[in-house]
């Protein structure tokens, strides 16, 4: 809102906020461009997905967390810190 507004210029937010001042303009008009949907009355509808995916996902969570422990595992036996750096 603060970019829309302009009560600073784009440097300036970039500053204050730590980002690069082009993601500021693409925000920017980005939200310039989409402002008149919020008005139009129409809701965004929701992207469809099968539940085959969504079983598929689910699959991927479960194998991502059993690799993320056998390697917090292995990470405190080769530290000595239970996997966490100091």
């Amino acid at each position: 809102m603060e970019a829309i507004r302009e009560d600073l210029t784009t440097a300036e937010q970039a500053k204050k906020y730590d980002i690069h001042p082009t993601m500021i303009t693409g925000w920017k008009r980005t939200a310039i461009e989409n402002m008149a949907s919020a008005f139009d009355g129409k809701s965004a509808a929701e992207p469809a997905i099968s539940r085959q995916e969504v079983e598929k996902l689910h699959a991927k969570i479960g194998q991502l967390v059993v690799e993320r422990d056998f390697l917090s595992a292995a990470s405190s036996l080769i530290l000595g810190t239970g996997g966490k750096k100091r």
